[in-house]
């Protein structure tokens, strides 16, 4: 068999990715054909089939899971490589790419870059923002180097190197009746309440859905958004209540806005946080240093 090239794999790697040889050719900027006629001859050079085809797209053999193995090892080998090689070139420059949940987002730069930027200088950042499920398709994806979610779904292509309990919590303004006790189910919450609520998609959401499936309510709640801030709004305004765990609500609470109560059904009060990485990668060293000073300073892991 002949060696596989970047191309070949390229090519290969966009058609798992993008689910279909018509969606990996417009994401590539080539014709169909193209795409098509590499795919071919890969498979002829190693002898095996790719791709199962249907009607519903392709999806992969056996052959197709160790090619694709393959070329997710060449290009986490290409990424350390070219980082090394900057190293001794004197160029101490990194980029690390970072995927969150947006109730991460003031406690990553407030606890975690803040103080990393300061040990290393030369490091840069870009940072998405997205569900728990997009989280981990990013990391899985190796769109993002580092991903932070809440109470993600067991995943074997993610690896979790720091899982912190961190309840999910009522939030209510100050004064809400429900703040007196010392902790609340989710069913008095719904029941007294209007609620606002993130998108399906989020760790919150399914939570919220789950428990109050097994409590007999049906999750009906006058506000969904995909952002936190307007869940934060909603309840300063005086609408209603939301979900959220403590750290992503840290900076309203000391300014006495808003009041937590932390909720005691089993599968709410056993929620984590989870800092991420891909799998069964080796990770460049500007990532495992990050990683590792996220885990500790982040006020979501202590």
């Amino acid at each position: 068999m002949e060696t596989l090239d970047a191309k070949a794999l390229r090519i290969f790697m966009a058609v798992v990715r993008y689910g279909s040889i018509r969606s990996a050719a417009e994401h590539l900027n080539l014709a169909p054909s193209v795409v098509s006629r590499q795919i071919a001859e890969t498979e002829r050079n190693i002898g095996l089939s790719l791709f199962d085809r249907t009607s519903r797209g392709v999806g992969l053999t056996d052959a197709g899971e160790l090619v694709l193995d393959h070329g997710n090892r060449v290009v986490e080998d290409i990424g350390i490589l070219a980082e090394q090689l900057d190293n001794l070139r004197g160029v101490q420059q990194s980029r690390v790419k970072l995927c969150c949940g947006e109730g991460f987002l003031g406690d990553l730069v407030e606890h975690g870059l803040k103080s990393f930027v300061k040990v290393y200088p030369t490091v840069k950042y870009h940072v998405d923002l997205a569900g728990t499920d997009a989280v981990l398709d990013h990391v899985a994806n190796g769109d993002a180097d580092i991903g932070i979610a809440y109470n993600p779904l067991l995943d074997t292509r993610i690896r979790s190197l720091a899982i912190t309990r961190q309840p999910l919590c009522l939030v209510a303004p100050q004064g809400h009746p429900l703040l007196g006790k010392q902790t609340v189910t989710l069913a008095e919450c719904l029941a007294g309440s209007q609620y606002a609520l993130l998108y399906k998609g989020h760790g919150v959401t399914q939570l919220v859905g789950r428990v109050a499936a097994d409590s007999g309510f049906a999750v009906a709640p006058l506000l969904e958004t995909h952002s936190i801030d307007a869940l934060r709004r909603f309840v300063v305004a005086g609408l209603g209540v939301t979900f959220l765990p403590r750290f992503a609500i840290s900076t309203r609470l000391q300014q006495s806005t808003l009041g937590v109560v932390e909720l005691r059904d089993p599968l709410l009060a056993q929620a984590s946080a989870h800092l991420m990485v891909k799998a069964r990668r080796r990770l460049p060293g500007s990532v495992e240093k990050l990683a590792g000073y996220l885990a500790a300073e982040m006020f979501a892991f202590r």
